[in-house]
């Protein structure tokens, strides 16, 4: 996907969230909810201007960093060799924020929606978008699993983003039923963080195995 038409494309995402935010605003009280526990009992609130003005604000930012990252990103670590894939994620993640802020405004403003139902299905999407499109990331310093030897390695790095991209789909399907199923959030942010922490741990080993212990200094070569 073109750059120029994931900027119109993130352009539209954030003008939609911005309708939203105007339209739901008179509905919304002085004290507007913004965070529920798990068991959907509201336990944050904010002003009614920050509450409908938070989302847009939060969606203008993303767009204006996605959009910034292909220009300043280094030589030898461009985003443009996959800037289709760059552009999909972009759009994906520009998704399912303004999913997230409708469903959070509207359940201010007292309207029969379920955030505790939604964020989590929301999340599992987002996942199974990234994993399905995370082996065909390439190497840069900005998206992906980015440690020192997949840096250092563009074997390491491909091999370990198929690897990656496998566990965050099944991530994100677990996120989906997860959530269906009314299962404890700390239960599925675990299971985030064990999606992006064991293939980050497996490519330093993927590391040493294709390309060897490294020399130390006065080793004899």
């Amino acid at each position: 996907m073109k750059q120029s038409r994931t900027l119109v494309v993130s352009t539209v995402f954030v003008l939609l969230m911005l309708g939203v935010a105007v339209w739901v605003y008179p509905h919304l009280p002085a004290q507007v909810p913004i965070h529920w526990d798990a068991q959907g009992r509201v336990n944050g609130w904010a002003p009614r201007f920050w509450a409908a003005a938070v989302p847009v604000l939060v969606m203008a930012g993303l767009a204006v960093v996605f959009a910034s990252l292909p220009v300043i990103s280094p030589r030898k670590f461009e985003i443009r060799p996959f800037a289709r894939t760059y552009g999909i994620i972009v759009l994906a993640t520009l998704a399912f924020t303004l999913v997230i802020g409708t469903v959070a405004l509207l359940a201010g403003a007292g309207y029969p929606v379920s955030v505790q139902l939604v964020a989590p299905v929301a999340v599992g999407a987002l996942l199974l978008v990234i994993g399905n499109f995370m082996g065909k990331f390439r190497k840069n310093f900005f998206v992906g699993i980015r440690t020192p030897w997949t840096l250092a390695s563009d074997a390491v790095w491909e091999r370990t983003h198929r690897f990656a991209g496998w566990l965050f789909m099944l991530a994100g399907l677990v996120w989906i039923v997860g959530g269906l199923a009314h299962v404890t959030p700390v239960a599925l942010v675990v299971v985030i963080l064990v999606a992006t922490l064991v293939p980050a741990t497996w490519s330093y080993f993927l590391y040493r195995q294709l390309e060897g212990r490294p020399r130390s200094p006065g080793s004899q070569p």
